[in-house]
């Protein structure tokens, strides 16, 4: 008979049938045989029966045995049903509770033999041959072996060992008896070895169907990746390129114009969206995504946000409003814990996505404090809804809603990936919908009501600096293989008033810094020859001021490689594609980070 798992267990099961359930299973097959050889025993017991003198002590043993098979047959068809299998504490008790019945019967009929006259012997014998058939039935549970074959054992050889006449065939049934129970055990340890090895087995089938499906998922990611991607790049590089052949006079072509050089930075810029989208994605994927949990002003941060997508949000006819709870709006202290970059970035996409996709009506963020002592940002929107299956695959990596998102840029990735930071700082991104009535999305974090945020550390810290008219221009070192990436960063650098001189690897800028005294040294991290940490080794380990400069490792994303850097003596990590806003910030931190202080590194 088939049996299923266990479904009151807590405990997941990875593959087949336990040993223990096994075990009952191969019990449970054999219940009929056992009844079957009780009913062919039944007309020898009768004709041994018949020799006994008490005619009525005779008929009541019948009927106990008869009862004793009832209950028996009874047990058997239920443990045949479905809803038995599921339960396999009550299968254990009434397996062992039959098996006591029919030693209950035969320790009655020992009884019963001991005073039926000439039929004694054959009857008490028949007894023994009984109590080694229930031994038998009972070997392949340990339990059930254990409990139930001294019981069914001890009611004849009690009677056998009571009268001096019959102990040497006492002896011969207990020699028996043990024979039998050595044998069972023996043959208990072999099917226990068969039910281990057995759900082993099925286990490992579980282990490697689940390998399959997640090589199966992680192939179909790597698909769908390559396709956003290619989709994407694609349709962005084209727009781009138009407008720099026109730059560039091809095909006849004048100027571009302010429209057009607007659209292809638009698509460049969404292009890089896509991209550092799609990296934080796979990063979060591979469990490689770290955040840093600081105390951070929210409210600031969402009042930042609505005023940048406020123009985006006037230009569709929207109505963009921010609410702020009463008591959040007057409160001197209290900051949200969490990682601040990463909440700009979910809220950033909330918003983004609340103006992108409403055709009319009104955007409204609201913040507020929970009852549970944690801070709720909300984005509502009168958009076109989602309907349940709908707002669950919206969720989902690389899935995007054709009636909501036809015509509209984006990867797929931001809902997702927007859940996944939230749950790792310690949140939850949960949202609901309406068709036709708009969303709410709901972003949950930490919050510590006697915290102070950074930001008004920082301020005081900014207020002290000084202004962009006052700031000295700096002589930076770049060191850098890639000569797009080394344009770039001339480009930002050279934006923020400072000057340049370009390395192509790490050795020349090992030797620039020991012929020139730089004011910021910037690295990458993979360049020939030497590379970023060992470069940045080298020039720590040059005594003056060479040695003390303060430098800005360039990684690509890597985490490993920003730990080999700071290891090393960077001041700075600075993560490619760079922005002028990440280079001014990691160039500030890197310039005011003094050298006794290793634990103020930063990433930008």
């Amino acid at each position: 008979m088939p049996a299923q798992p266990d479904l009151r267990s807590s405990e997941p099961q990875r593959g087949g049938l336990s040993a223990t359930q096994q075990a009952l299973d191969a019990q449970t097959a054999l219940l009929p045989y056992a009844l079957a050889v009780f009913t062919i025993s039944l007309p020898a017991y009768v004709w041994a029966g018949s020799h006994a003198p008490n005619a009525v002590w005779m008929s009541a043993t019948f009927a106990i045995f008869a009862a004793a098979w009832a209950a028996f047959y009874g047990a058997v068809n239920w443990l045949k049903k479905p809803e038995a299998a599921l339960d396999l504490k009550m299968r254990g008790r009434i397996q062992i509770l039959c098996a006591l019945i029919w030693a209950f019967a035969v320790a009655q009929i020992a009884f019963f033999a001991d005073g039926a006259g000439a039929g004694r012997e054959p009857l008490l014998i028949t007894a023994v041959a009984a109590a080694v058939v229930i031994i038998f039935f009972a070997s392949p549970w340990l339990p059930s072996l254990l409990i139930v074959g001294p019981a069914a054992a001890a009611g004849p050889l009690i009677a056998l060992f009571a009268q001096a006449e019959t102990r040497e065939l006492a002896n011969l049934s207990w020699g028996a008896v043990a024979l039998a129970m050595a044998l069972a055990l023996i043959f208990n340890r072999v099917l226990r070895r068969q039910f281990e090895m057995a759900a082993e087995r099925e286990t490992l089938i579980s282990d490697r169907a689940g390998m399959v499906e997640a090589a199966r998922r992680l192939a179909q990611s790597k698909s769908d990746l390559v396709a956003t991607l290619s989709h994407e790049i694609r349709n962005g590089l084209t727009g781009v390129a138009h407008v720099l052949a026109a730059a560039a006079g091809r095909n006849g072509r004048g100027a571009p114009s302010r429209e057009q050089l607007s659209a292809a930075l638009d698509a460049a810029n969404d292009l890089i969206s896509v991209l550092n989208t799609t990296l934080d994605s796979e990063t979060a994927e591979a469990g490689r995504l770290s955040v840093e949990a600081r105390p951070f002003d929210a409210v600031n941060l969402l009042r930042d946000l609505v005023l940048l997508n406020r123009p985006n949000a006037t230009a569709k006819g929207l109505e963009l409003a921010l609410h702020v709870s009463d008591d959040l709006a007057g409160a001197t202290t209290g900051a949200a814990l969490a990682d601040a970059h990463r909440a700009r970035q979910i809220l950033a996409n909330l918003i983004g996505n609340a103006v992108k996709f409403t055709l009319r009506g009104r955007v409204e963020a609201r913040i507020e404090q929970t009852l549970s002592g944690r801070i709720a940002i909300e984005i509502a929107d009168t958009g076109p809804g989602l309907a349940a299956d709908e707002m669950e695959r919206a969720f989902e990596p690389f899935l995007r809603i054709e009636r909501t998102s036809a015509g509209t840029s984006g990867a797929g990735l931001g809902l997702s990936l927007s859940r996944q930071l939230a749950r790792l700082m310690g949140g939850d991104l949960t949202a609901h919908s309406a068709v036709g009535v708009g969303s709410c999305f709901r972003l949950e974090l930490p919050f510590d009501a006697a915290a102070v945020p950074e930001r008004e550390v920082l301020q005081a810290e900014v207020s002290t600096t000084p202004g962009p008219s006052e700031r000295k221009a700096l002589r930076v070192l770049i060191a850098e293989d890639d000569g797009l990436n080394a344009a770039m960063l001339r480009a930002v650098l050279e934006q923020l008033g400072h000057h340049v001189v370009h390395a192509v690897d790490g050795r020349r800028a090992f030797e620039l810094v020991k012929a020139i005294d730089f004011d910021l040294v910037m690295i990458d991290g993979r360049m020939p020859n030497m590379d970023g940490p060992q470069t940045i080794a080298a020039i720590r380990a040059l005594a003056g001021p060479g040695g003390q400069a303060p430098i800005i490792a360039v990684i690509g994303g890597d985490a490993e490689e920003a730990m080999e850097c700071t290891a090393a003596g960077a001041d700075a990590v600075l993560r490619k594609p760079v922005s002028v806003g990440a280079v001014a910030r990691a160039v500030a931190d890197a310039i005011s980070s003094g050298r006794t202080e290793p634990e103020n590194r930063v990433v930008a």
